[in-house]
C-alpha cells in the first residue's frame, strides 16, 4: 500500500524538482541562462500587447508573465514549457471585463485556478487531450479573426470613441472610420509587420517581434513622431510588482454568475498548455506529466489572480523558442521570469515610448499565426462532419462567444464520434450449425432457434437501433440465443435495451438465451437484475452450450463450434 501511494504521489513532483535532484553543471546551467533570457525578450512584447488586446494595462500583461511563467516552470510537468499570458485568451478577457469588470476578472482567474488544481489532482489531464482537432482549429482560427479585428483600430490610428465588443458592428465602426487614418500610425505598423517577417525570413534565431518594436520605438524617439504610446494612454509601466488583491468584498452571487467564465478560462488553459507541452515533447523526444502540467497551471493562475494578473497558460510559441534557444531544463522558464524582472526594473521608462501601432502590428502577425488558414484548408477536405464541426467552431466563435464555440464543438464530436461507434456494432443472424430437420418445426414452417451474434460495444448510441432491428416483423421463434462474445462493454442503456428485447420476446413467448457474456458485463447484470428477467440458468458461459440446451428433443448432445459462421443473405448489421 505505501509503495502504491508513493507511486501515486511521484507523478505530483515537479520536474524542475528532479532536474534538481539529479544535479545542473555549470554548462548547462548557462544554456539555461542564454534561452531564459532569449525567451524573455521574446516575452516582453507579447506580454504587454497581449494584456492591451484584452483591455487591461501593459504592466498587468508583464505581472501576469513573471508570476504565472516562474510558477509554471518550477512546479510543471516539463522541462521546457514557458507560461504566461496567450492569444487564445484575449477574446475571453475582454468580454469578462465587459460584463464583470476587472474585480470579476481576477475572481475568475482565482476559481479557474482551483478549477485546474482539481482536474489535475484528479488525472483529468488526459481527457483534455481528447479534444478533437477540428474543434480545436475551429476555435483557435476564429480567435485570430477576432484578435485582428480588435487591432485594426490601434494599426491604422482611427478615431473611434470606443470599439464595439461584437465582430460585426466593430468591423463596421472601422470601416466608417478609415477616413480618418493616421498615416505615421500606419507607416509605424506597417514597419513592425515587414521587419518581422524579413527577420523571420532571414534571420530566424533573432526574436522578430522585439525587433519590430524596437525599431518602430527608436524611429518614434529619433524622429519626434506624433503617435499614440504605451506612455500616453497608460501613464508608462510601474517599476515595482504590485501587492496582493483583497477578496474580502466576495459574495456568493458573484461567484456563481463567474462560474461559466472560470469554467471556460480553466477548460481553454489545461487545453492550451498539454497541446504547447505536446509541441515540446514531440521537438525535444521529451515526455510531459499532464496532471502535473494541470496542478502548476492552476497554481499559476491563483498566484497570477492573488497580485491582480491576467488568466495564465502555455505558450506554444515561446515554448518551441525556449527549445530552439537551448534550455536543459525548467530553470530556463524561471530565467525568462527573472529576466521580465531585470526590465521592470531598469527599462521600464523607455516602454513607454513603445507605439501602440507597433504593438498593434506584433498582434495582427500573432492573429495571422492562430488563424491557420492552411490548416482550415485541409479540413475542408476532411470528412464532412469533421469539415461542418470546424467550420461551426469558428463561426461560433466569431460570431457569438468562445465559450458556446466550445461547448457546441465538444458536443457535436462527441455525437459523431457516437455515431460512427454504433456502426461500427453490428448484429448478424448466425447459423445454428444444427442439422435443417432439427431445428425446423413441421407444422409452421419456421426454425425453432434463430441465433445472433452482437460484435461491437452495447452503449447508449446505438441502443435503440438494437431495439428497432430486433422487432421480430417475421414468423416467430421458439427460442433466441445471442452470442455476445464480442461485446466488451455495456453501459446501463445497452443493459435496458436488452431488457425491452427480452420482455417484448416473452410478451411472444419467445424464450432467450445468451452465451459468452464476459464476467464484467455478467456482474452489472446481476447488479441491475437483469439475470432475474432473463433467468439466471438461461446465462450460458459459451455458445455451445447455450444452443446445445435449447433443443430439448434431441436425444444426444450435439458438439457446436465456438462461433458458428453467418449467414451472410440473411445478415442484418446495425
Amino acid at each position: 500500500m505505501d509503495t502504491y501511494v508513493c507511486s501515486k504521489l511521484n507523478r505530483f513532483i515537479p520536474t524542475s524538482f528532479k532536474f534538481i535532484k539529479s544535479g545542473l553543471s555549470p554548462a548547462t546551467v548557462r544554456q539555461d541562462i542564454a534561452a531564459g533570457v532569449t525567451v524573455g525578450i521574446v516575452a516582453l512584447p507579447l506580454a504587454m500587447a497581449f494584456a492591451i488586446a484584452s483591455g487591461a494595462s501593459p504592466a498587468t500583461g508583464l505581472f501576469t508573465a513573471i508570476i504565472a511563467g516562474f510558477i509554471i516552470s518550477g512546479f510543471g510537468g516539463t522541462r521546457f514549457q514557458i507560461g504566461g499570458p496567450t492569444g487564445a485568451f484575449v477574446i475571453i478577457i475582454s468580454g469578462i471585463i465587459a460584463r464583470h469588470g476587472y474585480d470579476g476578472l481576477i475572481l475568475a482567474t482565482l476559481m479557474a485556478g482551483i478549477m485546474l488544481l482539481i482536474m489535475g489532482s484528479l488525472g483529468l489531464g488526459k481527457l483534455l487531450q481528447y479534444i478533437p482537432y477540428p474543434v480545436t482549429t475551429g476555435f483557435t482560427s476564429g480567435i485570430g479573426i477576432l484578435i485582428f479585428s480588435t487591432q485594426i483600430k490601434d494599426f491604422l490610428g482611427l478615431n473611434i470613441a470606443q470599439l464595439p465588443a461584437d465582430f460585426l458592428p466593430r468591423l463596421q465602426a472601422c470601416v466608417l472610420a478609415l477616413p480618418s487614418t493616421n498615416p505615421t500610425t500606419l507607416g509605424l505598423g506597417a514597419l513592425t509587420v515587414i521587419s518581422m517577417l524579413l527577420v523571420r525570413r532571414f534571420i530566424p534565431r533573432i526574436p522578430a517581434p522585439f525587433v519590430g518594436i524596437v525599431l518602430a520605438s527608436v524611429i518614434t524617439w529619433a524622429m519626434g513622431l506624433h503617435t499614440e504610446t504605451i506612455g500616453s494612454r497608460f501613464g508608462g509601466i510601474p517599476t515595482i510588482l504590485p501587492g496582493a488583491v483583497s477578496f474580502s468584498g466576495l459574495n456568493l452571487m458573484q461567484l456563481k454568475a463567474l462560474i461559466p467564465e472560470a469554467l471556460t478560462i480553466a477548460i481553454l488553459a489545461g487545453i492550451e498548455s498539454l497541446l504547447s507541452a505536446t509541441v515540446a515533447d514531440g521537438m525535444s523526444g521529451d515526455r510531459h506529466n499532464s496532471s502535473n502540467e494541470l496542478v502548476a497551471q492552476g497554481l499559476a493562475n491563483i498566484g497570477s489572480a492573488l497580485f491582480g494578473g491576467l488568466p495564465a497558460t502555455g505558450a506554444i510559441a515561446r515554448t518551441a523558442t525556449n527549445i530552439r534557444a537551448g534550455a536543459h531544463s525548467p530553470l530556463a522558464g524561471m530565467i525568462h521570469a527573472l529576466t521580465l524582472i531585470l526590465f521592470i526594473k531598469v527599462c521600464a521608462p523607455l516602454a513607454s515610448m513603445i507605439p501602440l501601432a507597433s504593438l498593434a502590428g506584433v498582434l495582427m502577425l500573432v492573429a495571422w499565426d492562430m488563424s491557420e488558414v492552411h490548416r482550415i484548408k485541409r479540413l475542408l477536405f476532411a470528412p464532412k462532419s469533421d469539415s461542418l464541426v470546424m467550420l461551426i467552431a469558428l463561426l461560433l466563435t466569431v460570431f457569438v462567444d468562445l465559450t458556446v464555440a466550445v461547448e457546441v464543438g465538444v458536443v457535436m464530436a462527441a455525437m459523431l464520434f457516437m455515431k460512427r461507434m454504433s456502426q461500427l456494432t453490428d448484429v448478424h443472424s448466425l447459423d445454428t450449425g444444427l442439422p435443417e430437420e432439427e431445428i425446423i418445426n413441421r407444422k409452421s414452417g419456421h426454425e425453432k432457434v434463430v441465433v445472433y451474434k452482437i460484435n461491437g460495444p452495447m452503449f447508449f448510441g446505438m441502443a435503440q437501433r438494437f431495439i428497432d432491428v430486433m422487432s421480430f416483423t417475421r414468423k416467430k421463434p421458439e427460442i433466441i440465443v445471442f452470442c455476445m462474445r464480442n461485446v466488451p462493454t455495456m453501459d446501463a442503456t445497452g443493459i435496458e435495451a436488452l431488457e425491452t428485447v427480452i420482455r417484448r420476446a416473452h410478451a411472444q413467448n419467445i424464450k432467450v438465451l445468451l452465451s459468452g457474456v464476459h464476467p464484467r458485463i455478467k456482474k452489472i447484470m446481476t447488479r441491475l437484475g437483469t439475470d432475474k428477467l432473463i433467468g439466471a440458468d438461461n446465462i450460458y458461459p459459451d455458445f455451445s452450450t447455450a444452443v446445445a440446451k435449447t433443443v430439448l428433443h434431441l436425444d444426444e448432445e450435439i458438439e457446436m463450434p465456438s462461433c458458428p459462421p453467418s449467414k451472410h443473405l440473411s445478415s442484418t448489421t446495425i
